[in-house]
């Protein structure tokens, strides 16, 4: 189960541009987290799009409605279940994401001002269905290959 979350300007992101988000920033996170590509498992993502007025938010220490046009600000913020996370498979999964937002957006190459917040929420620290879920019982589901299944038990055993 993950969420992302991105944090843009009002209108910074037009309704196609969400539409092609929703899908490719969950498989960005979906390929690394999984083993490999497996649509079963979309499911257990989810992507939420929040905009803020430009009086709502800063950088370098001024607000974006003072800080003229060309300010291209954006913040994903990414909560995983705790498993497989070496920090190469975090950096890919930025990497993969930051990717995804620039061919979304048309650009070749990502803003300086995207950033990426990853964080990973340990082993019984993540609920729904009405109770605690872990991500060791979400192994039955079979979308994770056998070697990232076998990699997420080790890590959250140690």
């Amino acid at each position: 189960m993950t969420v992302i979350t991105v944090n843009t300007p009002e209108g910074r992101l037009s309704l196609d541009q969400r539409r092609v988000l929703s899908e490719t920033l969950t498989d960005a996170v979906l390929v690394p987290e999984v083993g490999q590509f497996q649509p079963a498992a979309r499911p257990g993502f989810q992507v939420r799009f929040v905009e803020h007025p430009a009086d709502r938010m800063a950088i370098g220490g001024r607000l974006l409605a003072d800080a003229g046009p060309g300010v291209d600000v954006m913040l994903l913020d990414v909560a995983v279940m705790e498993g497989d996370w070496p920090r190469e498979v975090r950096a890919e999964v930025i990497e993969r994401l930051l990717a995804a937002l620039a061919k979304a957006c048309g650009l070749d190459a990502p803003s300086p001002a995207w950033w990426v917040n990853f964080r990973v929420v340990e082993e019984g620290s993540w609920g729904s269905g009405g109770g605690v879920t872990s991500i060791l019982s979400l192994l039955a589901t079979g979308v994770f290959t056998e070697e990232k299944a076998e990699a997420i038990r080790a890590a959250v055993a140690g």
